[in-house]
């Protein structure tokens, strides 16, 4: 049975790109875990930079560069061999400055142990890590883990 022309279409462009941030976080763990020196992740987002930027703060991620390709553009990521796992969170729970401190189960398994690793947060005031939000006093959406 032969598929029609527009199904030969749809079937040669393949899937559609859902969420891009967990694709950013799988590319830089594959990488990671395959010892490359850096990645390339597409396409680029101010949520995917800002991301990285709170990862280059915490000292996961090396220099970031945006390179711009007339489409999505491309983020070239220096990977250090510091990060053993990182991922996105979902669904993207609402998490409150109260929550943060005694740290509710679903949120304390994504993190090995206390002081280890990182909670990237989408807060009023920007992305940043728990932690930061802590010193902060503010809450926000859990976006992802890394450590």
């Amino acid at each position: 049975m032969s598929l029609g022309f527009k199904d030969e279409v749809y079937a040669a462009i393949g899937m559609v790109m859902l969420d891009t941030l967990a694709n950013a976080m799988a590319t830089i763990y594959n990488c990671e875990v395959r010892a490359k020196g850096e990645a390339l992740i597409m396409p680029a987002s101010k949520l995917i930079i800002n991301t990285l930027r709170v990862m280059q703060v915490e000292g996961y991620v090396g220099e970031l560069e945006y390179i711009d390709d007339g489409r999505w553009g491309k983020i070239r990521v220096q990977l250090l061999g510091r990060i053993n796992k990182c991922g996105v969170i979902r669904p993207r729970a609402s998490v409150k400055h109260g929550e943060l401190e005694v740290m509710p189960h679903w949120l304390r398994k994504y993190l090995p142990s206390r002081d280890i690793g990182i909670i990237i947060l989408s807060t009023p005031q920007g992305v940043m890590s728990h932690r930061e939000a802590l010193r902060r006093k503010i809450g926000g959406v859990a976006l992802a883990y890394v450590y």
